[in-house]
């Protein structure tokens, strides 16, 4: 089994969970005092906070006083304009838009300013050098356009010392096709990624991918993925049961690849997944990157509680940084609910997949 991570990363001692609930309440109320403050506030939530008639700065102490603040609308991040959710701190300094999947109408966007560089900084020290050298150079087989997954690629790469090229994918056309049942062209649209990918990695030496698992597989037909000259896969955009997962290390990889699993988006990040045990039955569980964003898993029927560990529920998301607050988001996604570990000690998901209610068709291209 090639799996993520060496061995001196799964043994390095992780704070007791005591002192990671600390560190997070601690960042919660720093945050308070940064969003909802005249000199450096957002002005959505310096808005919100008159009309809500409490301030946080006061009342707000840790995780569990985020429930005072509802659940947060993702119409809020389609609507309002951009201006109101830039902090008087940054005001004056240039900004990225990066937008969510939108497979139809108005998608989700979020600004950035340094953000993503933090979060994927990190992420790099997570990454195994055996499958991730320093100095190799990556190719990002996924979407580009207004997602920040494309620069997100790119710098880790530049940060680890290679250069990342690029495949363009429109994730919102490949949904458009399957819905509409046209899988010719869609098959069409495929060969054409294909096509692109196997003519970049014969003449340039790749050693580090991004893809999803569908454009994974895909690639699998057309050439063998390791004896292309890769090392390390960093895998996400769509679910992975354990079933597709052992799928994609042992015969898309061939068992020759270090394989990452991630979970993530634009309005979180990327979280971390815990190594792969024999005992997990090739059940990813991912760790959100606390204190800067915080997962929970609840029941879709009364999301102010948490599941039990091992139930399926509805993932919620709330999301802290000096650039984007973000309390209790119901995601799309449900998940069961993974206990801490010791990596990570705190809750995090695992079988994370689309949230389907009784009778709905859940719709998932290739991101």
């Amino acid at each position: 089994m090639t799996l993520s991570h060496g061995d001196a990363a799964v043994a390095s001692a992780a704070p007791p969970a005591d002192a990671a609930r600390q560190a997070l309440d601690a960042w919660i109320r720093e945050l308070m005092d940064w969003h909802f403050s005249p000199a450096t506030g957002t002005p959505f939530w310096l808005a919100w906070k008159e009309a809500a008639g409490w301030d946080p700065r006061d009342q707000v102490q840790g995780i569990t006083d985020l429930d005072r603040f509802g659940f947060f609308q993702d119409e809020w991040l389609r609507t309002t304009p951009l201006a109101h959710w830039v902090p008087r701190a940054y005001l004056g300094r240039p900004y990225q838009v990066f937008e969510t999947g939108g497979t139809t109408g108005m998608p989700k966007q979020r600004l950035n300013w340094n953000d993503f560089q933090t979060d994927y900084a990190a992420f790099s020290d997570k990454l195994n050098p055996a499958g991730f050298p320093f100095g190799a150079d990556w190719l990002h087989l996924g979407p580009t356009g207004p997602r920040r997954l494309r620069l997100a690629v790119e710098y880790l790469a530049n940060i680890r010392g290679g250069v990342c090229f690029h495949i363009d994918l429109d994730p919102r056309w490949v949904v458009r096709l399957t819905k509409e049942g046209r899988r010719d062209v869609l098959a069409e649209y495929m060969d054409h990624l294909m096509e692109q990918t196997v003519v970049l990695l014969k003449h340039r030496p790749v050693r580090c991918l991004y893809a999803t698992p569908r454009l994974l597989e895909a690639l699998a037909e057309r050439l063998s993925i390791p004896d292309a000259g890769i090392t390390g896969v960093f895998c996400g955009g769509t679910s992975m049961t354990p079933q597709v997962t052992r799928f994609l290390v042992e015969e898309v990889l061939e068992n020759r690849v270090i394989f990452e699993p991630t979970y993530g988006n634009v309005l979180m990040g990327v979280a971390y997944a815990k190594p792969l045990a024999p005992e997990d039955g090739w059940s990813v569980a991912y760790y959100a990157p606390q204190p800067r964003a915080v997962l929970r898993v609840v029941d879709p029927d009364d999301p102010c509680r948490d599941v039990e560990y091992g139930a399926t529920g509805r993932v919620l998301l709330t999301t802290l940084t000096r650039e984007f607050f973000m309390p209790n988001f119901l995601e799309r996604d449900q998940a069961r609910r993974a206990p801490p570990c010791a990596l990570y000690p705190w809750d995090g998901v695992q079988d994370v997949r689309p949230f389907q209610r009784m009778g709905e068709r859940v719709v998932e291209g290739v991101y």
